[in-house]
């Protein structure tokens, strides 16, 4: 369940870490650490922050999630995902309430790991993940127009409709010079030359509008003029003022908390593994992902998790082992320590900027137009979880999502389910070339049913509505050959029939029963309650005995 990768390539393969391959994943991660910095200050501003918060996650996080997790490369750190969420919890639970719900988050994601859930959360619909997502990136784009305009708006309604009618109520306040550093970061972001990967476009865009606007002195908001003067020392560790009360209204918001991580976190290590042909481990990858964000939490940092951005940059740059996460986070600690007093200067519209391409490459905008051409429950789903993201909350979205792609697997799985009554030209159809079945036809006072598709809680009603009238018979064969699992309201339903069969002198045959339903049938004692006498392997078994048995019932009705 908790096995870090770390411990084991040092264990078992050390012939990873000479000298030469040390220092390829030393160079990954510094390179990553320029990716991860002004991110992490922008992330943090649009979560509501101070950039030093942003950073201290990214280094705390990114050394615990490379130090205890499951992945190789992964490189953890503050993502978009949790923006809003964030943005939600300290509106009414202040900052106090956001390390709580960020330590609630990691004490559940690591129950998660030794409950060995790494492999269920991928079982979290697509639609969902996508919807969600998408909404996310929708919100997180809204949040920033503000800065990127230069609208210098105060106390912004939190309703997405709301605030475009003030961006557009406001269009005539545009501050030009605002929108030409906006525009000039956005170019060098999409334009930065490849061959300059050493210095990513993020950054070259942070240093570039922060020279323009100091040399020209442009009258534009700053993080300085946000925040006033940003420390450059570490935050210290912060114990919240919490209230039982509190901690009972954050449960919700932190279970998103750490869905939301496990699932990104997840994602990334499996397109990590896609690119460097190895594999993860799930459940180390959620706990490592647990203590990451309750270590955080305690020095006042925000939620944190696996980035599949920077975990390709690290992979792409040389990164193989979990030393060039580690590096990454030594590295994003020593531009803190060092250059926080410049970074105070860098301008909101550049902050903005970065998010915009952020929220884009977040959108997956291919991927929602794409699922479009899925079924109709499918496309219900996603626009569900998205307009509940962008119009009403993140948590509720998940929820709702996740309730509503649950009732409609269900009534897929009803819809494949079926109970037929053969006839003796379904015997002859199937059995044509079978020498072995004696005789193709089912005997008189022999009634036989076909189950299809897994017989459970939401077919149970059909399986009782389709043998409601089984009186006139003295045999009734059951063939489950189709039917690869039995839930504990089927077997009630199969129960009801096997009473009713008893008291109506109906002897009850089940014919080719898997191993799945099987097992529930002996749990619950009904083989030996039936006779295991009655359960056969073989249908032409089923059907000998069946003639035999209705005979001899018949000739003892004559004979009374």
């Amino acid at each position: 369940m908790f096995r870090p990768k770390l411990f084991t390539l040092i264990k078992n393969r050390p012939e990873e870490f000479t000298p030469r391959r040390v220092l390829k994943d030393i160079g990954a991660g510094a390179v990553v650490a320029f990716i991860a910095m002004p991110l992490s200050i922008a992330l943090a501003i649009a979560s509501g922050v101070t950039p030093e918060i942003g950073l201290a996650t990214a280094v705390i996080a990114g050394f615990l999630i490379s130090f205890f997790g499951g992945s190789r490369v992964q490189i953890g750190g503050p993502t978009a995902a949790f923006v809003i969420i964030i943005l939600g919890i300290t509106a009414e639970y202040g900052h106090d309430g956001l390390i709580a719900a960020t330590a609630m988050a990691g004490i559940i994601l690591i129950i998660m790991g030794f409950l060995k859930l790494g492999s269920v959360i991928q079982y979290i619909p697509y639609p969902v993940t996508t919807g969600f997502t998408s909404g996310i990136a929708v919100v997180l784009f809204s949040t920033q127009v503000n800065d990127f305009l230069g609208l210098n708006l105060t106390n912004m309604p939190s309703e997405f409709f709301d605030k475009w009618l003030v961006y557009f109520q406001n269009l005539n306040h545009i501050d030009l010079p605002t929108v030409f550093i906006g525009m000039l970061a956005l170019a060098i972001i999409m334009f930065w030359p490849k061959k300059l990967k050493a210095i990513p476009g993020t950054l070259a865009a942070i240093i570039i509008t922060t020279l323009v606007v100091k040399f020209f002195h442009l009258d534009i908001e700053t993080i300085y003029s946000r925040f006033g003067e940003i420390g450059h020392s570490f935050p210290k560790p912060h114990l919240p003022n919490l209230t039982w009360d509190m901690i009972q209204k954050l449960l919700r918001p932190a279970f998103v908390i750490a869905v939301l991580a496990g699932i990104e976190s997840l994602l990334s290590a499996v397109v990590a593994d896609g690119m460097i042909g190895k594999r993860h481990r799930s459940n180390t990858e959620l706990i490592a992902q647990g203590i990451a964000n309750t270590v955080s939490a305690a020095f006042g940092g925000l939620p944190a998790t696996g980035a599949i951005a920077r975990t390709t940059a690290n992979i792409e740059n040389g990164g193989r082992t979990p030393i060039a996460g580690i590096m990454h986070a030594v590295c994003i600690l020593i531009m803190m320590l060092l250059f926080m007093p410049y970074i105070s200067l860098v301008p909101m519209a550049t902050l903005a900027a970065i998010l915009f391409t952020v929220a884009y490459r977040m959108s997956e905008w291919r991927s929602f137009v794409f699922l479009f051409k899925a079924p109709l429950s499918d496309i219900l789903v996603l626009l569900t979880t998205f307009l509940l993201t962008v119009m009403k909350d993140l948590v509720i979205a998940i929820e709702v999502g996740m309730i509503l792609a649950a009732i409609l697997f269900i009534k897929r799985m009803v819809n494949v389910y079926n109970i037929a009554r053969l006839t003796d030209d379904d015997l002859v159809n199937e059995f044509e070339e079978d020498d072995d079945l004696d005789k193709k036809t089912i005997a008189q006072h022999v009634r036989v049913y076909e189950i299809n598709g897994p017989f459970f809680f939401g077919a149970a009603n059909m399986f009782l509505e389709t043998l409601e009238n089984i009186a006139d018979c003295k045999v009734l064969i059951l063939r489950m050959r189709s039917v690869p699992a039995m839930d504990a309201t089927a077997f009630h339903a199969l129960n009801k029939i096997y009473l009713r069969c008893k008291k109506d002198n109906i002897t009850l045959i089940l014919s080719e029963v898997p191993n799945q339903p099987y097992k529930t049938l002996r749990k619950y004692n009904f083989v030996f309650e039936i006779g295991k006498e009655n359960v056969l392997r073989s249908f032409n078994a089923a059907l000998k005995k069946a003639a035999k048995t209705a005979k001899e019932k018949q000739a003892s009705e004559e004979t009374k």
